[in-house]
């Protein structure tokens, strides 16, 4: 697979994620219905990934929502095509003073819920299983380096939710994007809104089953 020498891992997705996961989104239909609110994560995710880590973290969070952004999102794609359309972006940061440990069965028991409502999970490819080592506590339960798990949530052929959750020894990071969102909005939304710029050489594959 090709990799991304300049950019960031969100940029990675139009090549690694969207064209893997557009045949599993249902095919798009005419239709002269109202388009329906974005599809918030489902209830209980939030908790979860709150006790993902289970020691003491600093904690700071802010919302841009739909007004804020207007005024904003016109800039943001460069002149290429329509302004996003987004109606809120969350970022929440955890800071520890130890290196964190990642609880696995609460991860997951996210994965499964996410899964179960019918999100399409990405992660860095980094993560993919690494040679056990006995006696060493799991890649995902204390990380040595970053990792990215990504959700997207489709209407049709439409991205209207993306889940970023970013685990690092010492900081955890949750962004959620909503709106009617293109593969290209997620390019120009790297690296503002507090959204972080990581590993620019990862690349989001889809999960194996049960990661």
């Amino acid at each position: 697979m090709q990799k991304l020498h300049r950019g960031s891992l969100l940029a990675a997705i139009p090549l690694a994620a969207v064209l893997a996961l557009a045949p599993l989104a249902p095919a798009q239909q005419p239709s002269i219905a109202p388009v329906p609110p974005p599809v918030a994560p489902p209830p209980g995710i939030g908790d979860m990934i709150r006790s993902l880590a289970p020691q003491p973290a600093t904690h700071s969070s802010f919302t841009f929502d739909r007004n804020m952004l207007q005024v904003a999102t016109g800039f943001l794609n460069d002149g290429q095509g329509p302004p996003m359309q987004l109606d809120s972006i969350t970022v929440e940061n955890y800071r520890y003073q130890q290196p964190a440990f990642y609880v696995p069965q609460t991860m997951h028991a996210l994965v499964a819920t996410m899964d179960a409502a019918g999100w399409k999970h990405l992660v860095s490819q980094h993560m993919q299983p690494q040679p056990a080592i006995p006696g060493a506590p799991p890649q995902a339960a204390e990380p040595q380096r970053t990792l990215t798990d990504l959700w997207l949530h489709f209407t049709g052929m439409d991205i209207d939710n993306v889940l970023v959750l970013v685990r690092s020894p010492r900081q955890m990071n949750v962004i959620e994007v909503s709106g009617e969102l293109r593969p290209l909005d997620l390019i120009h939304l790297s690296g503002h809104f507090g959204i972080p710029k990581v590993d620019p050489d990862a690349v989001m594959v889809p999960a194996p089953p049960g990661k």
